[in-house]
């Protein structure tokens, strides 16, 4: 009796390191195409995994990252108080890289639109609405 329950026991702990390895993985999933003229539209699709819907870091792939998304409401805030547009924008095409995010865990999205669609002018439309859209998120 005292084997089988050392064994059950043994068993259950193996399936919760399971359970808890998988919990922190992030499923990649192909681009979805979106509306190069909806900030809202494209931060949905391509930005709230991680940053949350309300832009605060807290999307539901947020705790599988090696460090915590920024909380992208205080960007302004942090800035003191000068909006950091030209920061924002040169994340987005992939032009800046903070050490933080060591290996790119947060996809760099200028490569994505490029992707999606080859003209220079629809990726900057795209580019330019994401990053007003994330300005226009900036808690006064």
């Amino acid at each position: 009796m005292r084997l089988l329950m050392t064994i059950a026991a043994g068993l259950a702990l193996s399936v919760a390191g399971l359970a808890q390895d998988q919990k922190t993985q992030i499923k990649k999933v192909p681009a979805q195409a979106t509306s190069p003229a909806s900030g809202v539209e494209m931060f949905r699709a391509y930005c709230a995994a991680c940053h949350g819907l309300d832009a605060k870091g807290t999307g539901p792939a947020a705790s599988a990252l090696k460090m915590a998304p920024a909380n992208l409401t205080l960007l302004m805030k942090k800035n003191n108080g000068k909006s950091p547009i030209l920061a924002v924008q040169n994340m987005i095409q992939g032009d800046n890289s903070p050490a933080a995010h060591g290996s790119r865990d947060m996809p760099m999205r200028g490569d994505i639109f490029r992707a999606v669609c080859a003209s220079k002018a629809v990726v900057d439309i795209r580019i330019r609405n994401l990053r007003d859209y994330i300005e226009s998120l900036q808690e006064k």
